[in-house]
Parts: C-alpha cells; sequence; structure tokens
C-alpha cells in the first residue's frame, strides 16, 4: 500500500429511521431514514498517529468509530483501514483493528480471564503454542498476569477494561479503534491507562489510534490531533496548539467552545 493514510474517513454520511414509540415502532425497519448522524465527515490519521474524535453528546463520535468497526455501513461515502474498504471488503478491514469501548465488556464473567483471552484468540484463529504466547505477553503488559486465572466476575472496573483492551491487541492489530476507554474508571486507573495507551501501545508498539472521549484532560495527553465534530460536521481537524491558534484561545475547552459557537470550518483536512 503506497497511501500513508492508515486511516481514510471520505465523505461519510449516515442517515438513520426516526426513532418511533408505540405501535408506529413497528413501522421503524421499513421507516425512511431521515435521522442524520454523519453529514460528509472527511479526514484520515497517519501510522502511529494517536486522533482524538471530540464533540458533544450525540455529535457522530461512536456511529463513525461503529462504521469504522463494519459493525453498521455508511449511507453514503467510503472508509478504509490499511487500505481496505470496510464496506466492500469487511472481512480484510476487521484484521487490521482491534475495537474496545468503556461499557459493557461482553466477558463470560464466570470464566478466568486466561479462559476469555483463549475463546478470543480462537475467534482470531490463534490457537495453540501462539495462543499461549500471545496471552502472556499481553497480559503482563496490561499487568494482568498475576490475575489471569481469576473469574472475570471478580475483577474490578479497571480491571475489565485493561482485559479488554488486551482482548483487542490479541490479534496484534496496526489500528486501535476506542470508544470512551477511560468511562466509568476513577481518576487514577484512568490516569494509568492513558499512560498505557500513549506510552506503550502507540509509543512503543507504534498502534495507529483513533478515539472518542469527553475527558479533555485524556485527549490532551494522548492526541497528536483532534477532530472536532458538531451535528454530524468536521468543524476542525487540527492538533490541539493548532486549534488555540485558529481560535485565539489558551485551553482546548475555549478552543472547542468558540469553533461551535462559531462554526468555524476545518482549514484543511489531509
Amino acid at each position: 500500500m503506497t497511501d500513508s493514510r492508515v486511516i481514510a474517513v471520505e465523505s461519510i454520511e449516515k442517515y438513520f429511521p426516526p426513532a418511533l414509540s408505540g405501535w408506529r415502532a413497528l413501522l421503524q425497519p421499513v421507516a425512511k431514514p431521515t435521522e442524520r448522524a454523519l453529514s460528509g465527515v472527511s479526514f484520515s490519521v497517519g501510522a502511529g498517529e494517536a486522533v482524538a474524535l471530540i464533540g458533544a453528546n450525540g455529535a457522530g463520535k461512536s456511529t463513525l468509530l461503529r462504521i469504522l468497526a463494519t459493525l453498521i455501513i455508511p449511507t453514503r461515502g467510503r472508509a478504509t483501514l490499511s487500505g481496505f474498504d470496510v464496506e466492500r471488503d469487511g472481512a480484510r478491514a476487521r484484521k487490521q483493528f482491534g475495537y474496545h469501548t468503556g461499557g459493557d465488556e461482553g466477558f463470560y464473567t464466570r470464566l478466568s480471564a486466561r479462559e476469555n483471552l483463549a475463546f478470543f484468540a480462537a475467534m482470531n484463529n490463534i490457537t495453540g503454542s501462539r495462543a499461549r504466547e500471545r496471552i502472556a505477553r499481553i497480559s503482563a503488559w496490561m499487568g494482568l498476569d498475576e490475575n489471569l486465572d481469576r473469574q472475570v466476575r471478580t475483577f474490578s472496573t479497571g480491571m475489565t477494561h485493561r482485559l479488554g483492551l488486551a482482548r483487542a491487541m490479541l490479534h496484534e492489530p496496526g489500528i486501535l479503534l476506542l470508544d470512551e476507554p477511560t468511562r466509568s474508571l476513577d481518576p487514577l486507573a484512568a490516569s494509568e491507562f492513558r499512560r498505557l495507551l500513549k506510552v506503550e501501545i502507540v509509543g512503543r508498539e507504534g498502534t495507529t489510534l483513533l478515539f472518542a472521549s469527553h475527558a479533555l484532560r485524556e485527549v490532551e495527553e494522548i492526541a497528536d490531533r483532534v477532530v472536532l465534530l458538531d451535528e454530524g460536521r468536521v468543524l476542525a481537524c487540527e492538533t490541539p496548539h493548532g486549534l488555540f491558534s485558529l481560535t485565539g484561545t489558551r485551553t482546548l475547552d475555549e478552543a472547542i467552545g468558540r469553533l461551535v459557537r462559531q462554526s468555524v470550518p476545518a482549514e484543511s483536512l489531509q
């Protein structure tokens, strides 16, 4: 692949059917999609870069990540992961990324962490000695090696998040997609999770990271660039300091507020 863009999002639009109640809800599957979630979103992420999706609730962050994770398809537009189209070549696109959210991790809680990781490794065609080696390496990396044989139901929220990230990294993906990864974590656990992402996963492993977050401190600590979404539109795609220069502000909070109020378009989208 000669294209330097590891993640490429090109004019993505997404519409959903309206949310209906009562007997009208029966018609929802066939209702015309009129509720706009994304409107012509375009940006790219380079190899080893960490980019944050920021914006208010309903801005389209999770919808965009779900499109990239091949969970839903766009209404219009195109997105590629390492050159593979997420809609037309979903099977190969899925091999390129790990996907992790800060919500329900979907583990089998009466199984041990090791048994869960072995199961999900097998789902990625990783078995035998390779699976054992990969589980041992990544669990040590995530600080889970001493707890691998505990049932997942005994884990704290922070440990479960680490296990979720370990699962996402089992197949050594070049791309990591995270949706509010530190949601529900206490401040100490969140700080350690951010360090793990920035220093180990992006810094040491060279993984390309795209994550959505409401925590501006998290964004400032991890992100090389930020993509500001507002009502499904890209308002800016810049470095944090670039946003400060663009808006004449000193903090990310002030810059976002000014961009949203003025609806300033991105100067350039790479």
